[in-house]
């Protein structure tokens, strides 16, 4: 199970990390810590060092509630910080991109960018999968209700696992048919879904890989592992690391995590059983 970065095949039957750099000021749990450039470099090394594959940077907050900026407001944050990277890091480095948004998709890919995460799937701006095929680079395409500023009021159904695969497999012969051929599939922990909806889906994380498509599982430092322990996302690493190391062992290719050496470990661990 291979996909391709930039003419780089990269291969998920190891899982792989991607390690994230939040640029935006309200971010969960690390809002405002990467705005200069010294605090972004340094982090982006570190991860790096501590065995990052990708590295996800998302100019655009989709926390449950979080303000809605423009698009040139996000181009604003994103480029420079690509810029950036690019001149330090050159070729030893895969960014992906977190937006929902075609223009932001294109300007990035142009900056060199291997690889674009939607939270929506081309539900917030359908153009951005014609961006996607034009560019022939690998998608996530994650499940999400409404956008950041109302999910949290749709999150009902009567089977969450069954209605996010029904969602994948309209969503997946869309894709085939622009030709874009490197997908990977993120369910949405905490996109209008509630606590109990994230365990469903992560109890039956296995039933996803029906699609035979490369997982990610993104639920690193989430409410629905801090709020389970009556704590804060600042204490919930211990907790991350156990659920990924259960997301591993149901079949995840891919964990996208703000601790990147935790992570790492628990691939090394799990892949060992």
């Amino acid at each position: 199970m291979t996909i391709n970065c930039k003419g780089q095949l990269i291969d998920l039957q190891t899982p792989k990390v991607m390690g994230i750099l939040n640029i935006t000021p309200d971010s969960f749990y690390d809002g405002g810590s990467y705005q200069a450039d010294k605090a972004i470099l340094n982090q982006v090394d570190k991860m790096l060092s501590e065995g990052a594959t990708f590295i996800d940077v998302g100019a655009y907050s989709s926390r449950p509630g979080a303000d809605d900026i423009s698009t040139d407001e996000e181009l604003k944050r994103l480029i420079p910080v690509l810029k950036l990277l690019n001149t330090n890091f050159k070729e030893n480095i895969l960014i992906s991109v977190d937006t929902f948004r075609s223009k932001v998709a294109e300007e990035a890919l142009a900056h060199g960018v291997a690889m674009i995460n939607d939270i929506s799937a081309g539900q917030l701006d359908d153009n951005i999968i014609d961006v996607v095929a034009k560019n022939q680079v690998p998608y996530v395409m994650m499940h999400m209700k409404g956008n950041p500023q109302t999910m949290k009021s749709l999150a009902n159904y009567k089977d969450v696992v069954l209605e996010v695969k029904s969602y994948f497999s309209k969503k997946i012969k869309l894709l085939r048919e622009k030709g874009i051929n490197d997908i990977i599939l993120d369910p949405g922990f905490g996109f209008a879904k509630t606590i109990e909806h994230n365990f469903e889906m992560l109890n039956k994380f296995e039933l996803f890989k029906a699609f035979d498509l490369p997982l990610l599982c993104g639920i690193s430092r989430k409410s629905m592992i801090y709020k389970t322990l009556n704590t804060s996302a600042d204490k919930a690493l211990n907790g991350t690391t156990a659920l990924n190391s259960l997301a591993l062992y149901k079949g995840a290719n891919i964990l996208r995590v703000h601790d990147v050496k935790e992570a790492v470990e628990c691939v090394n661990l799990i892949s060992k059983i």
